[in-house]
């Protein structure tokens, strides 16, 4: 029996850390195996691309070389890790997927379509059962991730703010174009309000088989 893949998204700052661990827990006690994993990253091989993607010593890195490279770590998770576990049955979780590059890169580089192309190549045609997507506006995840204590800001997050603006607006569009595949949950509510949504959410895809 094929399993469930689910991802969580959103913008930096969102909040996903937290509902991620909660919603893991939540499905643990529903069913018999959940997986966690995570983008870039995820497999041996994606996580060292991952660290040369997020690597604020890499100021050079092009548009292009940023997109191909997160395509790469993704054709080596789906291929290695997350189909596999789908076809034993596994509810899979994923901290981020495609939705990602088509926000940061079709959106927030500038890049377009050619991102959405190269990335249904790299995951072989693979989609989410279910998209959380965790709304907060980036000038609030970029004011709550400057206030973590001890957190390095990573190459994205030292982005521009008009740079997360776009990225906000790429996951705007997504969430209008897919209104079946991603649930949209306010996350500036409190973290117990997000997570109620999130649990209505989950239950409605653990229905449908």
């Amino acid at each position: 029996m094929k399993g469930y893949f689910i991802s969580i998204e959103g913008t930096d700052g969102s909040g996903k850390s937290t509902q991620l661990e909660k919603m893991v827990s939540y499905l643990k006690e529903r069913c018999p195996r959940v997986e966690v994993t995570r983008e870039p990253g995820g497999t041996p091989v994606a996580e060292k691309i991952r660290e040369l993607i997020l690597d604020p010593e890499n100021k050079a890195m092009t548009a292009r070389t940023e997109m191909l490279l997160y395509a790469a770590s993704r054709a080596q998770h789906v291929e290695e890790k997350i189909r596999p576990l789908l076809e034993e049955g596994a509810v899979v979780v994923t901290d981020r997927f495609i939705d990602s590059s088509i926000a940061y890169q079709a959106y927030g580089r500038g890049l377009g379509q050619i991102v959405g192309e190269v990335n249904r190549i790299a995951a072989d045609g693979l989609e989410p059962d279910l998209t959380i997507f965790l709304d907060l506006s980036p000038e609030e995840g970029i004011a709550r991730k400057r206030r973590e204590e001890r957190h390095e800001m990573d190459r994205l997050e030292l982005e521009t703010l008009a740079f997360h603006r776009k990225v906000y607006e790429g996951y705007d569009a997504l969430c209008r174009q897919n209104p079946a595949r991603v649930a949209r949950i306010d996350a500036a509510q409190s973290v117990e309000e997000v997570f109620s949504q999130i649990c209505r959410a989950l239950d409605a895809v653990l229905s449908r088989r």
